[in-house]
């Protein structure tokens, strides 16, 4: 594993709804910045599988409650993310605040959405990067259809779109870049890692984690 020294570490969040193919793109990004030198750590939102059954358990009828319990994952998981956001030249999450901000707050009215977002700003630590997979609702609903295990009711098509619409009014520049997941993987692997390149300017020394 890397030290970075002095150079602070860059937080590179994957957001998108489900079926967008995130998981399959941080693996290809961490693995091409490996062979470029970078250290690279990884990251996944919720930390903690049990808070997030549970969270995923009141997110249709308790957009609230569910936003609480990712939150507190979140502020539980901070001091380990910082650690690891030191120690790498970059560290790749799937998923970030952003996510609950996506899913349950737009399912939530406008008051207690504007107060998950200032609560989001005290507990989470804010990516220096935001690469955003846009795909049609209708695509994703097709794409999670094909998977063998029933769609959880956040994968439905309708909770899919008015997602979307959430995160394209999040996905502001220069801080967001947002990528076509219709193309091919690598294609999306190849544009996603420049954009992280572009931030990121030469690895320390080479190393692997």
């Amino acid at each position: 594993m890397t030290r970075r020294g002095d150079r602070a570490g860059l937080l590179v969040v994957l957001e998108g709804i489900d079926g967008v193919g995130k998981s399959t793109l941080r693996r290809a990004v961490a693995a091409q910045l490996r062979r470029s030198g970078y250290a690279v750590g990884v990251w996944d939102e919720p930390t903690d599988p049990a808070i997030g059954r549970e969270a995923e358990r009141f997110g249709r009828r308790a957009p609230g409650t569910a936003a609480f319990l990712f939150t507190l994952d979140r502020a539980l998981a901070r001091p380990r993310l910082e650690r690891e956001i030191a120690a790498h030249d970059v560290t790749v999450s799937d998923r970030s605040f952003y996510s609950t901000l996506a899913y349950q707050g737009s399912a939530m009215p406008p008051r207690e959405r504007a107060a998950l977002v200032r609560l989001q700003r005290r507990v989470a630590r804010r990516p220096d990067l935001v690469i955003l997979l846009a795909l049609p609702a209708r695509v994703a609903a097709e794409r999670i259809g094909r998977r063998r295990t029933r769609a959880a009711p956040l994968e439905e098509r309708r909770t899919l779109e008015r997602v979307a619409r959430a995160y394209a009014a999040l996905a502001k520049p220069p801080r967001w870049v947002v990528l076509d997941a219709a193309r091919s993987p690598s294609d999306v692997a190849r544009r996603a890692t420049a954009a992280i390149r572009r931030r990121l300017g030469r690895p320390r020394r080479a190393g692997r984690a």
